[in-house]
């Protein structure tokens, strides 16, 4: 597809207020990247992808025809298999065709997926990348922590959707009978108690970045922010042993928004994790302080993933990560990349 040099696979993923396109070769080695502003409404979401394609195309100095896949990620309710979106409700966005119309658009075919699922299988490639030992034979939960909460299952380097392609919607499991009402039209849901939607109800701010204002208040002695904080640190730690305790999985991959917090997100889990373990030998057994980590700050895990995806459609097509692939080389913004 490329007039005889390497494939060149492109991954999109479209966010409620950004999108982020990359090409990768394949050897998974992350060749350019761009981020752009994401427009609203079918169109504008239409008009988004088309430019993030066009745009990152550009910065390889090929044709978008000339790339061997393409694979996009996208909030919402996806179809994989007819490339339709239903209920993305940040993109205004319900019930559309999105696979079919890019295509139309594009002259080549284009593989939708949900961005979290994109963002588990690029997460699990990147433990490949960084030399996690037969991979292909191992299994791992990304969970991601942005408005809701969410969780793609990656098992020996395929999703795993369930029966009716809701395996790993977690944070729709009631852990409080009793608690406030949930969108999905439950009570107590997981997601009411750990997410970037949780935390602006507990903790109300006009910081642009909540989740961090709400640990800098905690770290500097605010007694209301530490319960919240806590409140969340022991949410997110019922997650973890939820897709632990469910899926067994080797590794749980914390992603998201509120993984930006780095390492006092991740310590806080893993120090409840470690409590509980003392607490119970049962979940001692199962060392699960020890299956926990976070996605490397800057690493464009669902527009990888994204790429993957679409490569997985090509016949015959076979991307893989080398161990020195330099996934984590380039984050949005560097050289290489334009900033929409």
């Amino acid at each position: 597809m490329n007039g005889g040099g390497p494939e060149l696979h492109i991954g999109v993923d479209i966010g409620g207020t950004k999108t982020d396109a990359v090409i990768i070769d394949s050897h998974g080695e992350l060749l350019h990247q761009l981020r752009l502003t994401t427009g609203y409404g079918p169109d504008a979401v239409l008009q988004t992808a088309v430019d993030a394609v066009t745009r990152v195309a550009e910065l390889a100095g090929i044709a978008v025809s000339q790339a061997a896949s393409i694979g996009l990620g996208v909030p919402g309710r996806v179809d994989a298999l007819a490339g339709r979106v239903a209920h993305a409700v940040n993109l205004g966005v319900d019930g559309l065709e999105l696979g079919s119309e890019l295509s139309t658009r594009l002259g080549r075919p284009v593989r939708i997926e949900n961005d979290v699922n994109a963002a588990a299988l690029g997460a699990f490639h990147l433990l490949e990348a960084e030399g996690w030992p037969d991979a292909n034979e191992h299994s791992m939960g990304y969970l991601n922590l942005g408005t809701g909460l969410a969780a793609g299952i990656v098992v020996a380097g395929q999703l795993w959707r369930g029966a009716r392609g809701t395996a790993g919607e977690i944070g729709h499991i009631p852990v409080d009978p009793a608690g406030p009402l949930c969108p999905c039209g439950q009570r107590g849901c997981l997601e009411l108690m750990a997410s970037g939607s949780a935390i602006a109800l507990a903790w109300p701010t006009a910081h642009p970045q909540p989740a961090q204002h709400l640990f800098e208040a905690a770290d500097a002695g605010d007694s209301s922010a530490i319960d919240v904080r806590d409140r969340l640190l022991e949410s997110v730690a019922s997650a973890v042993r939820v897709l632990i305790l469910t899926f067994d999985v080797d590794l749980v991959v914390i992603g998201g928004g509120i993984a930006t917090l780095g390492s006092e997100l991740l310590e806080g889990v893993k120090a409840v994790l470690a409590q509980r373990a003392l607490e119970s030998p049962f979940l001692a057994s199962l060392e699960l302080a020890q299956r926990v980590r976070l996605v490397p700050a800057g690493f464009p895990s669902a527009a990888v993933g994204a790429a993957f995806a679409g490569a997985s459609g090509v016949e015959n097509g076979t991307v893989f990560l080398r161990s020195e692939s330099p996934l984590l080389s380039r984050p949005v913004g560097a050289a290489g990349s334009a900033d929409g």
